[in-house]
């Protein structure tokens, strides 16, 4: 074993490796890449943070920052691109002319741990879904690791290799660079237009972007998906009949091998014929999710019911999110009694339908992952609403990805009295609303939208964050806006508590 791993890095010391993109994931790459015996290049065109500085530099690790030289990229054997870099921008399409390969850090990562993988996508709900699967199984005693489009890098904690199964969140861009990438178990959550400005406006390359999630799974491995998504259905019915292939680009194939697709539906469903399709719903009328699951070749049913009132979430999307990551946990081999013991002490990602504070009745919630408009929705709909009354202050806005507002009018008339517009460009998300709720405010000032929100709510109302929109015009990134957000309540909240004791 000792010799094999020798000759692979001696064979591995005469590939170069680089590296577009020195953040999280560029820089977990290149600790791998360096462990495997690579000679690596890390470049970047911005200038990188100091630790990501300090961790090349302390493994001895090349790399440029503010710029990419090409005479040092265009000799590599392999290129890692980070998925936030697009296919269109240059040095990328230089990297294309010469026919070097790109792939991304989940391929990279893929190719070198032992553990099985957890493979979790959708437009909507992966990093919720993902953390809940990772809780889960953690709490049902699996050695679990938690990567991809969240937390630590994949490729930095496959240098170690220390986990028996990876819960990886993929996001459309990750996936964009996969090919050989095959979880055992995959999710598709749901499908829903965003990015459109990485996908020529083409609702159909986004949904194949989504589906090489299965595409190099064998009957062996598991598939479950949300069966009410018609994007998700009718692409999984063209490809089974081999009218398309799995991703853009793939020839169909009639006769094509996928793995064991689970649906998972939150309509009602008969018990009987559920049982039979291995189709997980939500009884609503009992108050249960109630999950079923046959093993392909087994007569055996196995059927898991769980309490609605027990689910750790609010919101509709929720419970599916709560179904599909359990359904996933129950296939594994998790004990029911675990998985209901790990529900109870579940805390969600931060800046998802997080509550920040309370101040004289008003109730502020930090939903900043919120960046397009079913995210909105899912978020606005969870709220709930005293009888015919609107009781919230919303305040969305920042970069538009091509959103349809039409789609939530009618619920921001049953539900927003006040919306606030926080960005620089928001003329469209003001022109929309501006008379289906009683007042819109422009700023550009997030201390300015929450002292504004607080002044215009009453008791019992309250106040989200949910932009519906990327954050990169005022802020780096939703994490930043979501944290700014927090500090502005917080000092409203010193401030209004100085006043009282004064």
């Amino acid at each position: 074993m000792a010799d094999n791993q020798t000759t692979t890095e001696e064979q591995n010391a005469t590939k170069r490796i680089v590296i577009l993109g020195g953040a999280e994931s560029g820089v977990g790459s290149a600790l791998l890449a360096k462990a495997k015996g690579f000679d690596v290049f890390v470049s970047d065109s911005s200038i990188l943070q100091e630790n990501y500085r300090k961790t090349l530099i302390d493994n001895d690790i090349a790399f440029e920052e503010q710029g990419h030289t090409e005479e040092f990229i265009l000799i590599a054997d392999e290129v890692i691109k980070s998925p936030g870099i697009p296919e269109n921008a240059s040095m990328v399409r230089k990297v294309t002319r010469q026919q070097i390969p790109i792939i991304s850090e989940i391929e990279f990562a893929a190719r070198y741990t032992k553990a099985k993988m957890i493979g979790i996508t959708g437009s909507n709900g992966k990093s919720t879904t993902t953390l809940l699967t990772h809780h889960l199984l953690t709490q049902a005693g699996f050695k679990v690791g938690l990567a991809g489009n969240i937390g630590e890098s994949f490729a930095k904690q496959v240098v170690d290799d220390a986990y028996d199964f990876f819960v990886v969140e993929v996001s459309s861009f990750q996936l964009d660079n996969c090919y050989e990438f095959r979880p055992h178990l995959s999710m598709l959550i749901n499908i829903t237009e965003d990015h459109m400005d990485r996908y020529e406006n083409n609702i159909n390359k986004y949904i194949a972007s989504k589906f090489k999630v299965i595409q190099k799974q064998t009957p062996e491995d598991y598939f479950l998906y949300n069966i009410d998504d018609a994007n998700v259905t009718e692409r999984l019915q063209k490809i089974t009949e081999g009218i398309v292939g799995v991703s853009e680009g793939e020839e169909p194939a009639p006769n094509r091998t996928l793995p064991y697709c689970l649906p998972i539906s939150l309509k009602n469903a008969d018990p009987e014929k559920a049982k039979e399709q291995s189709l997980s719903y939500w009884d609503e009328e009992n108050g249960n999710i109630v999950l079923n699951f046959s093993d392909r070749g087994s007569d055996e049913q196995k059927t898991m019911t769980v309490p609605v009132a027990d689910l750790p979430l609010p919101g509709k999307h929720n419970i599916f999110n709560a179904m599909i990551a359990l359904q996933a946990c129950h296939i594994l081999g998790a004990s029911p009694v675990v998985l209901h013991e790990g529900l109870k002490n579940f805390s969600n990602a931060p800046h998802r339908m997080e509550e920040v504070a309370e101040l004289s009745e008003v109730k502020f919630i930090n939903d900043s992952k919120s960046t397009n408009i079913d995210s909105a929705f899912y978020a606005l709909d969870s709220i709930k609403m005293g009888e015919d009354e609107r009781k919230l202050v919303w305040i969305a806005g920042g970069v538009d990805k091509g959103n349809d507002y039409e789609k939530i009018r009618d619920l921001v008339a049953k539900k927003v009295k006040i919306l606030i517009c926080l960005g620089l460009d928001n003329e469209k998300l003001h022109n929309t609303f501006r008379e289906t709720v009683h007042v819109t405010i422009r700023t550009q000032q997030i201390n300015e939208a929450v002292e504004q929100a607080f002044d215009l709510a009453r008791p019992g109302d309250t106040v989200l964050l949910s932009p519906a929109c990327a954050s990169y015009d005022l802020f780096k990134n939703y994490e930043e806006r979501g944290d700014s957000f927090k500090k502005a309540v917080q000092k409203l909240v010193r401030l209004k508590s100085r006043k009282k004791k004064r």
